[in-house]
């Protein structure tokens, strides 16, 4: 009876050490986390005709470039998500920073292995510490059992290793969202641009035919009598001039091309665009308030999340000047090789608590330490660059937007004045009231007059798609995964941002 005593007082040392381990794991040594502090503005400077400070709800969202009616445009981005290999890479990045958190995860439960052993063992007869002479030199051993490790989360080193990896995660889908608006932005503001060069095209079609017409006209009347030479090369120079800027325009479309053919995961000579026009009305985007575009872009809640995440590892380093507690409990059957393995005199056991801490790392932990400090700051210094740099950029698309607009205007004015000088100048010539000097100065100004009005209503469109960018697109953060589970921001078929956590 006096050997059953200490039995029941071991098995209360582990059930008290089992509840202070309990109470403690609720310690958390990383500091209170609160958002990198930045003042927001109540108002944009820019806002005008063309960009409206209207509820943010109203700004478009999902499918942001279908404000433009292209369907053309809209085959291509959703060729986008489907097959760029830019964004696939996103996609794959953010798939490892997920399995990257899972794995942290794993260690907040205890790993278990079995372990089997089966040998003949010969030892020295002159080993030291040999014990006494009876006992044998050859003797087999077969062992069969299970072996847990279990680390305590005293100080929270690992809850927060968790929670970092998971805002980590969070951070990499939101570069993925990024990653995302940035090319489907690339190609509207290629489309847009190529379909410019076709609009310049066209114009030059409609000139060639008109200086070709006065080249004619030249010709014959230096035929009568009624023009000189100098004005036949005149109409010559400036017909082969506008056969020059349609090659030019070509060879711009065709850069155009090739860079679509890219976005879209294709290979340039396998792919192409027929010439189309662009009549699409300049859209207006609402702006919202300023604050808003702090849950609207998915880079500025990129760089917050891992704001958070040096935060929790801050935590970690300071876990590290703290003991490790680990409980590795065993069991099983061993014995010297003897066929009746399970049987209980042939059962083993082990349980209790290990200790582990570094007493001198020659200033390690406190670099440790002043390291994860110093990638809080540079976190947050990065959060509030980003944002002061989504405050310009949203000004500098506005502001764009509104002064094209009257610019737009301006030169409408000036294109219809061009044309009636270059009318009254060729009706002129006809009459023999001056030479072809005058028709060609003003269907030069008419021309480049014409050009620039082409130029200007694609600057519109870029400025467009630009603001919605700017704006965060049809992103949001509510479309960041909860990384709960096996939670995934995208579907496996068409890589589309946004689908819920379940």
């Amino acid at each position: 009876m006096g050997r059953a005593e200490p039995r029941p007082m071991r098995w209360r040392h582990l059930a008290g050490f089992a509840a202070l381990a309990f109470t403690a794991a609720g310690c958390n040594l990383a500091p209170s986390y609160q958002p990198p502090k930045l003042t927001v503005p109540g108002h944009y400077k820019e806002v005008g005709a063309w960009t409206p400070a209207t509820p943010a709800d109203a700004a478009p969202r999902g499918d942001w470039w279908t404000i433009f009616q292209d369907p053309t445009l809209d085959e291509l981005e959703r060729q986008v998500d489907l097959a760029n290999p830019t964004l696939a890479a996103a996609v794959a990045s953010y798939d490892a920073s997920r399995a990257y958190a899972a794995e942290a995860a794993s260690f907040l439960y205890p790993s278990v292995g079995a372990v089997g052993t089966s040998s003949f063992n010969r030892q020295s007869v002159r080993r030291p510490e040999r014990g006494s002479e009876s006992t044998p030199n050859e003797f087999g051993n077969n062992l069969l059992g299970l072996a847990a490790f279990y680390e305590i989360d005293f100080w929270g080193q690992i809850r927060n290793e968790v929670a970092s990896g998971k805002a980590r995660a969070q951070a990499s889908a939101a570069d993925l969202a990024t990653a995302r608006l940035g090319l489907q932005s690339e190609l509207a503001d290629d489309y847009i641009a190529l379909r410019g060069l076709d609009a310049q095209a066209n114009l030059l079609d409609e000139t060639v035919s008109a200086y070709q017409r006065a080249l004619d006209l030249t010709s014959a009347r230096h035929a009568g009598g009624a023009s000189s030479g100098l004005d036949v090369d005149r109409a010559m120079t400036q017909l082969q001039s506008a056969k020059a800027q349609v090659s030019d325009v070509a060879a711009q479309r065709a850069l155009y091309e090739h860079a679509i053919a890219s976005l879209v995961g294709r290979a340039a000579p396998n792919f192409s665009l027929p010439p189309a026009l662009m009549r699409t009305p300049i859209p207006s985007i609402p702006a919202g308030l300023p604050a808003v575009l702090l849950q609207r872009r998915p880079d500025i809640a990129a760089d917050e999340r891992r704001a958070y995440a040096a935060n929790r590892a801050i935590g970690v380093a300071k876990a590290a000047f703290f003991p490790n507690i680990t409980l590795m409990p065993g069991g099983g059957f061993q014995n010297t090789g003897e066929l009746s393995l399970f049987q209980v005199p042939n059962t083993y056991w082990t349980i209790g608590p290990q200790l582990a801490l570094g007493l001198f790392q020659g200033g390690l932990r406190h670099a440790q330490l002043a390291a994860a400090e110093a990638q809080f700051r540079l976190a947050s210094a990065t959060y509030r660059a980003d944002v002061l740099k989504a405050f310009q950029q949203v000004e500098d698309q506005m502001a764009l937007s509104n002064h094209y607009a009257q610019e737009a205007i301006n030169e409408a004015k000036a294109v219809q004045a061009a044309q009636e000088t270059a009318d009254l100048a060729l009706i002129r010539y006809r009459e023999g009231a001056t030479n072809y000097l005058e028709v060609v100065v003003a269907q030069t100004a008419e021309l480049q007059a014409e050009q620039s009005a082409l130029a200007l209503e694609t600057s519109r469109q870029q400025a467009s798609v630009n603001l919605v960018v700017a704006l965060g697109g049809g992103w949001d953060r509510r479309d960041l995964p909860t990384m709960d589970g096996a939670s995934h921001l995208h579907d496996p078929k068409t890589a589309r941002l946004g689908a819920k956590a379940p």
